[in-house]
């Protein structure tokens, strides 16, 4: 089947195939701090990294739901692997925000994998045809397997003033560091990046106006449909990753829990303890939920953009507020099924902990810690300004 015929269904399902693989491969993506070879190669196959390329240029143009489910199913297989996925999807979403040059460039091959460091860590200089860009970039998840990456930065303008630009260069120009070393999500590759005297066409610099797709049509695409408000988008692209994270930890418990007993005790098989049992439906439950709140906002997100409509503050600021409740929620569930687990949960061996590991490292994303998203939210709900732009 072509790229051309295929569509969501068949993404979905093969990357559900491929679950169990991902899965296998998480110890030794863990040791070697990147996601290996073969999972990449899989994603690519599966049609992974197109499905947020515009469809002229050979890509799928997924609505928002069908790619957080299919994130969601990577990150079920491994948190690292979904993480980078989520990553290299959204920001080849944002690619599409740039000029018709620098999307023909970008996209050429329709497949594309696309990291970014989003924090102004760099300057651009004007020079004729374009800028200078020179700077670094900590935690650029996804770097070292990237072909193209955005980078932040700041150009001083004709008043003095200081405008945030976003420049995209081929990752060929730019110098990836091998300090990426942490206790979760260890597999992403999160490296610090460097640019040194890098020349950037104008056309692959955009500003803060342009990535803010509810002020303005997005180029090369319709009004309606794919015209997100990104921040709400990335955030709906982020939360399944917690997700998949949290059931690929409850099947897992599954799996090893009945037949266990419990140590020190008289109960043989721990599945027939009630406090195991109620706590295992507190974690089921809790991922339910959170599911069925995805649901909410990203219909909330898909009906102004079908209508060629703006999602108002109300809209963006719940956006933020569930999704940080989602990382809260789904980071708890997972907590619960480790509080219940045998000792021998902690073998680096068991992929149970790896996913413990991971949610509890990306539940620190300054973006999606949930105090700061439930905090907006709470603020609008009571009649007051978000108190934040990251909305």
């Amino acid at each position: 089947m072509s790229a051309s015929e295929i569509g969501a269904a068949e993404v979905l399902a093969a990357v559900r195939d491929i679950v169990p693989t991902l899965r296998d491969n998480g110890r030794k993506t863990e040791d070697q701090r990147w996601i290996v070879a073969d999972n990449i190669e899989l994603l690519e196959k599966a049609g992974v990294f197109r499905v947020a390329v515009p469809k002229k240029f050979g890509g799928l143009d997924l609505p928002v739901a069908d790619q957080a489910e299919i994130i969601s199913e990577i990150s079920r297989g491994c948190g690292s692997t979904g993480w980078v996925s989520m990553v290299w999807i959204s920001t080849a979403w944002i690619a599409s925000l740039y000029p018709d040059k620098a999307q023909e460039e970008i996209f050429a091959e329709g497949s594309v994998r696309i990291s970014g460091g989003f924090t102004p860590g760099g300057t651009l200089k004007p020079v004729d045809g374009g800028y200078i860009l020179n700077g670094t970039w900590r935690f650029n998840t996804g770097v070292p397997g990237a072909q193209w990456n955005v980078h932040a930065a700041l150009v001083e303008n004709e008043s003095g003033e200081h405008e945030e630009l976003f420049a995209i260069v081929p990752t060929s120009d730019i110098e990836i560091a091998d300090d990426w070393d942490v206790f979760g999500a260890s597999g992403t590759g999160s490296a610090t990046s460097t640019a040194k005297d890098v020349f950037v066409p104008a056309h692959r610099i955009v500003g803060v106006d342009v990535y803010d797709a509810s002020t303005r049509d997005r180029w090369n695409a319709d009004l309606k449909g794919r015209n997100y408000n990104l921040t709400s988008y990335i955030l709906a692209t982020c939360a399944p990753v917690y997700l998949g994270l949290a059931k690929g930890a409850l099947e897992l418990f599954l799996e090893r829990t009945p037949g266990k007993a419990i140590t020190y005790t008289n109960w043989t098989d721990q599945a027939e303890h009630p406090y195991t049992q109620v706590q295992v439906a507190h974690a089921a439950n809790k991922i339910a939920a959170c599911e069925a709140l995805q649901n909410v906002w990203l219909e909330a997100m898909q009906r102004p953009t079908d209508a060629g409509e703006k999602m108002t503050t109300e809209e963006k600021v719940a956006v933020r507020g569930q999704v940080g409740y989602v990382v809260q929620a789904t980071k708890e569930a997972v907590e619960t099924l480790f509080n219940i687990s045998s000792a021998s949960a902690i073998l680096r061996g068991a992929p149970f902990q790896r996913s413990f590991r991971d949610i509890a490292a990306l539940s620190l994303h300054g973006l999606l810690t949930p105090v700061g998203s439930l905090e907006a939210h709470g603020r609008v709900l009571l009649g007051l300004e978000p108190g934040t732009d990251y909305i």
